[in-house]
């Protein structure tokens, strides 16, 4: 079944509550996944490049990930051990997809980039925030995922959202089935482009991020996205400039879409958008099958 939500800032200086809103969000709909949650946030004032990896407690994929970084040429700027990951900030003047490639052969990388964090485990929203400190993370804009273990084993790397591989900065949180995975991942191996899980939701990553990377702009790769893939599926995507959704034609995947002055926030039920507002009426729309929109962050 699962659960998705997000919410991006429009007026600056209301930024510090990005961790805070996520987690009451995901709280909300958290009966449609209890299995796992997972963040993707975009924050200020990452310096350089910020790598997120799952290592446990392997203390030997730590040092493999140092020794990798040194092969790179990317200068440590500062690290830590984080319940089930460990962060690392660098400095980093290459090209990012073969940079992440080579990365990923030393431990399990969860996402890249300049502002994108990618923080996802075991448990719930509340465990997540009791164990990462998600409450206290500041930024302009993220998306969120609760999960329903269906296909693949409960453990953090099975759980959402999945960074698009290879990429910096883009995420995605998806609630549905993409039934032309393998054609359409066989499409882009040939390009030479690399996958490191069967997950669909990380296909739809790669598929709009290799459209940015061709200067298509965010709300047309998703245009593109209501042609190109097939099954059910309500995703939202996140960029470093901000966020967007899509919906296929059939609209099977439930999505609800809150808008004022001040904030725009998307979930999978009403109660989740409830949750930023408790007891306040709120006056919500239901994006229409086939549909797309994509917002962008104050500067």
């Amino acid at each position: 079944m699962c659960g998705i939500a997000g919410i991006i800032f429009k007026t600056p200086g209301t930024n510090q509550v990005l961790g805070r809103a996520l987690v009451d969000m995901l709280d909300g709909c958290q009966h449609r996944g209890p299995d796992s949650t997972g963040f993707a946030l975009y924050e200020d004032g990452i310096k350089g490049l910020r790598l997120r990896f799952l290592t446990g407690e392997d203390s030997a994929a730590i040092e493999r990930i140092r020794a990798a970084l040194a092969d790179q040429k990317a200068t440590i700027i500062k690290e830590k051990r984080e319940g089930a990951t460990f962060v690392v900030d660098v400095e980093y003047q290459g090209d990012i997809q073969p940079f992440a490639y080579a990365m990923e052969h030393a431990a399990k990388l969860v996402s890249i980039g300049s502002s994108l964090d990618i923080i996802k485990d075991v448990g719930t929203s509340h465990d997540l925030d009791k164990t990462y400190h998600i409450s206290e993370i500041r930024g302009s804009h993220g998306i969120g995922h609760v999960r329903l273990a269906t296909e693949s084993d409960v453990k953090p790397e099975a759980a959402h959202p999945f960074w698009a591989t290879g990429f910096a900065d883009v995420a995605i949180v998806h609630n549905g089935q993409i039934t032309n995975y393998w054609k359409m991942r066989r499409r882009l191996e040939a390009r030479g482009f690399e996958f490191r899980t069967d997950n669909d939701s990380e296909l739809i990553a790669v598929y709009v991020a290799d459209k940015l990377a061709q200067g298509i702009k965010l709300e047309k790769a998703l245009e593109q996205s209501v042609d190109d893939l097939d099954g059910t599926f309500s995703f939202l995507v996140s960029t470093k400039d901000g966020i967007g959704f899509a919906k296929d034609r059939l609209a099977a995947k439930p999505m609800v879409m809150y808008e004022d002055d001040g904030l725009v926030a998307i979930a999978s039920e009403e109660v989740s958008l409830n949750r930023l507002f408790p007891g306040k009426p709120l006056s919500t729309t239901e994006p229409a099958p086939g549909t797309f929109r994509t917002w962008s962050r104050s500067i």
